[in-house]
C-alpha cells in the first residue's frame, strides 16, 4: 500500500463526516429490530417469565444459550489482538480496532442475558456481595457467582485495551474538526498531544494490558464453562469443558471477525486497507481452531459412548439420532464439513469472498452448539419420568434476532465515532520507537506548549 500520510487521514475519516443513505437505512432496520427485543423483554417483564419457553425440567434455553454464545464471540477481540500485539505480528495493524470492538459490543450483549433470565431483573443486585441487614451473602462456592467478577473484570479491561490506543487518533480528529467536534475529541483524547514522553507511557500501558488481558479473556470462559461442568447433570460433568468452551470462543469469535471485516471493508470502502493477506491470515488460524474443535467433539462423544453410563447415553443418542440428531450434524457440517476444505485449499483460502463463506456456517454452527450443550442434557436428565422437552416462544426468538440486530447497530454507531482501522498504528509501519511516532501518525498534532 503506497499512500501518504494526508491520503490515509482522508480514507480512515471519512466514515466519521460523511454516510450515505445506506448507512441511515441500515440504521433504521436494526433499530427496529432492537426496540422490538426490548418490547419482548418489557412484554416478558410485565407478564412473568411463563410468556417464555422455559419449563420444568428445562430452565435454562435460548437465553443461557444466548449468553454463552455472545461471551464466546467475544474472544475473537482483545485475546486476538492481544496475541498478536505481544507476537509483533505486523499484519495486525488494520485488524485490531475491529476486533477489540467486537469484544466490547459481545460482552456487553452477553452480559445483558442473565438480567434478561431472571424473573425480576430489578433484584440484580442480589447477586453483588454487599453488607445488608439481613445477613444473607451470595454463594461464593457457585460459578454462576464466579461469572458476575470474570465478565466485570473483562469489560473493564477490554473496554481499557479499546481506549488506550485511540488516544492518538482522537487528537488527531481533534486537530482537524471544528465546532462540537472538536470539542468532544478534545474532551475525550485527554490532553494527548504527541510528545516522546506520552508515546513512551502509552506503549508501556498497551504492552501491560496485552500481557495481562490474555489469561483474563481466558478464564472468563473457563469460569462460563464451570457453570455446566461443575454441576452433576449428564453431558456437562466433564474436565474437558474448560478448553472446549475456550477453543470454541476462540474459533466463533474469528468467524465473527472476519465477517466484520468483510462488510467494513465493503460497506466503508477500506479496500486498500483490509487485504486479503489479513483475510488469509485468519483463515488460517479458522482452520487450526476448526481442527481443535473436531478434535474436541470427537473425544467427547468417544468417551461418553466408552463409558456407557446410561443417564448419559441417554443425552448421547437424542444428539445423535434421536430428537436433536438433526441439529447436531447441521452443527457438524456447520464447524467443520463446510469450512475445514475450503480453508485447507490455498486458492480458496486466499479469495475474501471463500473465507466469509466459510465463517458465516461458523458462527451458526457455534450458535448451535451452545443451545446442544444446554437443552438435551436438561430435558433428559437423569431418570425417563424426568423428561421434558423446551419449545421457544416469540418472546425468546424476538430478543434472540434482537441481539444480533444490536450487534450490527453497534458495529454502525462505532464506525461513525471511532476510525474503524487505527490511522497512527498504520503510518507506523511496525517501527518499534514510539518516539518515531509523532512525525508518522500526524502532522497536525500540535507540539507540546
Amino acid at each position: 500500500m503506497d499512500k501518504t500520510p494526508e491520503q490515509i487521514n482522508q480514507d480512515l475519516l471519512r466514515p466519521l463526516y460523511h454516510a450515505s443513505w445506506r448507512f441511515y437505512a441500515a440504521a433504521a432496520i436494526l433499530s427496529a429490530l432492537v426496540l422490538a427485543a426490548f418490547y419482548a423483554w418489557g412484554y416478558q417483564i410485565y407478564n412473568g417469565i411463563g410468556v417464555s419457553g422455559l419449563d420444568r425440567p428445562v430452565f435454562w434455553g435460548f437465553y443461557i444459550t444466548n449468553f454463552v454464545f455472545w461471551i464466546g464471540i467475544s474472544h475473537a477481540g482483545t485475546l486476538i489482538s492481544a496475541i498478536l500485539r505481544v507476537s509483533n505480528a505486523t499484519w495486525r495493524r488494520p485488524v485490531t480496532r475491529c476486533a477489540e470492538a467486537i469484544t466490547v459490543f459481545a460482552l456487553s450483549i452477553g452480559a445483558m442475558f442473565p438480567l434478561v433470565h431472571l424473573g425480576r431483573p430489578w433484584l440484580f443486585f442480589w447477586l453483588i456481595p454487599y453488607p445488608s441487614e439481613r445477613g444473607i451473602w451470595p454463594q461464593f462456592r457457585s460459578p454462576l457467582l464466579w461469572d458476575f467478577f470474570a465478565i466485570n473484570t473483562y469489560l473493564i479491561g477490554s473496554t481499557t485495551f479499546l481506549l488506550l490506543p485511540s488516544f492518538p487518533d482522537f487528537a488527531l480528529i481533534r486537530d482537524r474538526a471544528s465546532g462540537w467536534r472538536k470539542k468532544v475529541y478534545g474532551i475525550v483524547s485527554l490532553g494527548w498531544r504527541g510528545t516522546p514522553k506520552q508515546w513512551h507511557r502509552l506503549e508501556m500501558a498497551m504492552r501491560i494490558m496485552a500481557v495481562a488481558i490474555i489469561p483474563v479473556a481466558v478464564s472468563v470462559h473457563t469460569i462460563v464453562s464451570w457453570d455446566f461442568a461443575m454441576a452433576p447433570v449428564p453431558g456437562w460433568h466433564s474436565t474437558i469443558f474448560g478448553p472446549y468452551f475456550v477453543a470454541g470462543a476462540i474459533f466463533s469469535g474469528i468467524a465473527a471477525l472476519i465477517i466484520a471485516m468483510a462488510l467494513l471493508r465493503k460497506l466503508l470502502h477500506l479496500e486498500e486497507y483490509l487485504q486479503p493477506i489479513h483475510f488469509e491470515n485468519l483463515g488460517k488460524l479458522l482452520l487450526v481452531m476448526s481442527l481443535l474443535w473436531f478434535y474436541f467433539v470427537f473425544a467427547e462423544r468417544l468417551t461418553t459412548w466408552y463409558g456407557n453410563f446410561p443417564s448419559e447415553m441417554a443425552v448421547f443418542w437424542v444428539t445423535q439420532s434421536g430428537r436433536y440428531s438433526k441439529l447436531f450434524w447441521t452443527m457438524v457440517f456447520c464447524n467443520f464439513i463446510i469450512p475445514a476444505p475450503i480453508l485447507a485449499i490455498k486458492n480458496l483460502r486466499t479469495k475474501i469472498g471463500w473465507t466469509v463463506v466459510a465463517s458465516i456456517p461458523i458462527v451458526v454452527g457455534m450458535w448451535l452448539e451452545r443451545f446442544l450443550i444446554i437443552v438435551p442434557a436438561l430435558s433428559h436428565k437423569y431418570l425417563p419420568y424426568t423428561y421434558g422437552t423446551y419449545k421457544p416462544t416469540w418472546v425468546e426468538i424476538t430478543i434472540t434476532v434482537g441481539t444480533f440486530a444490536g450487534m450490527g447497530l453497534l458495529f454502525l454507531l462505532f464506525s461513525r465515532v471511532f476510525p474503524i482501522i487505527s490511522i497512527w498504528e498504520l503510518k507506523l509501519g511496525g517501527q518499534k520507537k514510539p518516539e518515531a511516532a509523532p512525525a508518522l501518525a500526524s502532522q497536525e498534532v500540535a507540539a507540546e506548549p
